[in-house]
């Protein structure tokens, strides 16, 4: 009878083990699915029936960290390590969290020091080192790669001692070669492959091939890795939401608000139930895209009463959002300036910056001296969005140096047509030609001639198939130094311009500037046959030439009076 009894309560043990392994695995399967939440939620049970499940700590933290909650895996991570103080896999997430602080010394150490406990060959103290260094800014990328080699090398082991490789184990390898980039590009897809061999239907596997694609710029190959995604395993959210993602960012080649609102809608089908908060800014998000700002805008008010920290941000940017695309700017002014004033300047994000940059941009006041002050501030936020953003970007340089020049900032807008002539190689950034074009353009504006002057010289000698447009432009800069015509200091540009056929390639309205420069100069000079010739070229274009008519009556006069040339203004004979 003892014997029979002790024989149940083993069993009701292993089976009670059995129901908490199969816990912590429903968890993992829900941060697989992206449902952060119901993870977080399903750890806290483990915990709560066994609070020494290291894992059940580990991973809830992960969980935290991905619905945005920093303090909140931190505490996780800390309560873990004090109830299992010998957990290398929390001894690695506290190097986690070291990383996130910015601390990567401490963190090294920590990761070091799990690493060392468990020999290299525990699969999650490993991946969770790899994880956090190719993750998180700051993190090692090549230690996450000598740490994952490390763990999958059977050499010279015995058949005992060698560790069997999982697909997660190939994943977390090929996003340590991912994240390197480059040519370990052809690695990352080759081990994202493995893991396809072992799981067949590992839709992230793809999903990660997809955004090795994308880092290469080979877009419609990434989008047909996504979409092969969501076909393998049509409820992996994550896939239907990188689709969204790709079609939200602002590149000529990618931005569809319909297409971004069609997989946002497919996402939230297979999103997180548990993640009201989420689903709610989702929901008025497709309202947004789908341009019913109204209902975008009732939708985020009814949810921002109840949101956290994270979300107040995310639904104020998009009600402020929503009214400016309505053309309400006052009433997206309005939103934003309450948002900052509640959480302070100090805790404004990047894309807070950008927002109020181009609500203050847009707002129009009858008052001069507040439209100066609403100019001036929507300059400041432009540039906090473009240093707080430290994405090294082509197309994010030329939002920022766009966005200064719609403020007729031409200063700043010229600093950055600067970065991304002198920051970036050809590769890196296919519209370098235009940028240089902007770059001299700029610095005209802002009255750096000599400045712009070295712009377009610049610019010849590096486009020398472009060598009629640059001389033009860089007999511009020397016109705007010398506006009397009086030194030719334009002209030896302006005449090689001509030569190199320059005037068949520009408009009418842009040939004026250098007709009337040589002609003024040949008025000064009292060189009649040139002067002539000029008259005859600006009449052909404008019959009626004020300046034309000025010169002819200095001419009938006895004593010639100066005449000026024109002078460029902002936003005129754009390319």
């Amino acid at each position: 009878m003892n014997r029979r009894k002790s024989l149940l309560v083993a069993l009701l043990c292993a089976a009670s083990g059995s129901v908490m392994a199969q816990s912590v695995e429903d968890g993992l399967k829900d941060l697989y699915y992206g449902k952060n939440l119901s993870a977080k939620q399903t750890f806290e049970k483990v915990i709560a029936a066994k609070p020494t499940d290291d894992k059940a700590y580990y991973y809830m933290g992960i969980a935290q960290l991905a619905l945005e909650d920093n303090a909140g895996a931190a505490a996780t991570f800390q309560k873990g390590l004090q109830t299992v103080p010998t957990s290398a896999l929390l001894q690695a997430a506290m190097g986690r969290i070291d990383l996130i602080k910015g601390d990567a010394a401490a963190a090294k150490t920590k990761f070091e020091a799990a690493s060392t406990a468990t020999e290299g060959r525990d699969g999650d103290v490993a991946r969770a080192i790899a994880d956090a260094n190719t993750e998180v800014k700051g993190g090692d990328r090549a230690y996450a790669l000598t740490v994952m080699e490390k763990l999958l090398n059977n050499e010279g082991r015995k058949k005992k001692q060698q560790y069997t490789a999982t697909a997660a184990d190939y994943i977390e390898l090929g996003d340590a070669y991912r994240y390197l980039g480059g040519e370990n590009g052809g690695k990352a897809i080759s081990t994202y492959e493995k893991a396809l061999e072992l799981e067949p239907n590992n839709a992230e596997a793809v999903m990660k091939e997809g955004l090795v694609n994308y880092n290469a710029r080979l877009k419609a190959e990434a989008v047909a890795d996504w979409t092969k995604a969501t076909n393998l395993d049509p409820k992996y959210a994550p896939a239907f939401h990188e689709l969204f993602l790709f079609y939200t960012t602002p590149k000529k080649d990618q931005l569809s608000w319909d297409r971004a609102a069609d997989y946002l809608e497919k996402y939230m089908q297979v999103a997180d139930p548990a993640d009201k908060l989420k689903n709610d800014y989702y929901s008025a998000s497709i309202s947004f895209f789908k341009k019913d700002y109204e209902n975008a805008i009732t939708k985020g008010k009814a949810a921002l009463a109840g949101a956290d920290e994270v979300y107040k941000g995310k639904f104020s940017r998009l009600i402020g959002d929503a009214y400016l695309q309505k053309g309400d700017s006052l009433g997206a002014k309005q939103v934003m300036d309450e948002y900052v004033k509640s959480v302070g300047e100090s805790k404004l994000e990047p894309l807070d910056y950008k927002l109020l940059s181009e609500i203050y941009g847009r707002v129009v006041v009858a008052d001069s001296a507040q439209a100066a002050i609403n100019d001036s501030l929507a300059s400041m936020y432009l540039e906090n969005y473009a240093t707080s953003d430290t994405t090294k970007d082509a197309d994010t340089y030329r939002l920022v140096a766009e966005s200064f020049k719609k403020l007729r900032d031409y200063k700043r807008s010229a600093e950055w047509y600067t970065k991304l002539v002198n920051d970036f190689d050809d590769k890196a950034n296919t519209g370098k030609i235009q940028d240089y074009f902007w770059k001299g353009t700029m610095e005209l504006y802002a009255r750096d001639y000599d400045a712009a002057d070295s712009t377009f010289g610049s610019f010849v000698a590096k486009y020398p198939e472009q060598e009629a447009f640059g001389l033009y432009w860089r007999g511009r800069a020397n016109m705007a130094k010398d506006s009397d015509a009086k030194l030719g200091l334009a002209v030896p540009y302006f005449e090689k311009f001509f030569e190199a056929g320059g005037a068949e390639k520009m408009k009418p309205t842009q040939l004026m500037y250098p007709y009337q420069y040589m002609m003024i100069y040949f008025y000064n000079k009292e060189d009649k046959a040139n002067l002539q010739t000029y008259i005859d070229k600006v009449l052909s274009i404008d019959p009626n030439n004020a300046t034309v008519k000025q010169i002819k009556e200095n001419q009938d006069s006895t004593k010639a009076a100066p005449v000026s040339a024109p002078k460029p203004k902002p936003g005129q004979n754009k390319k």
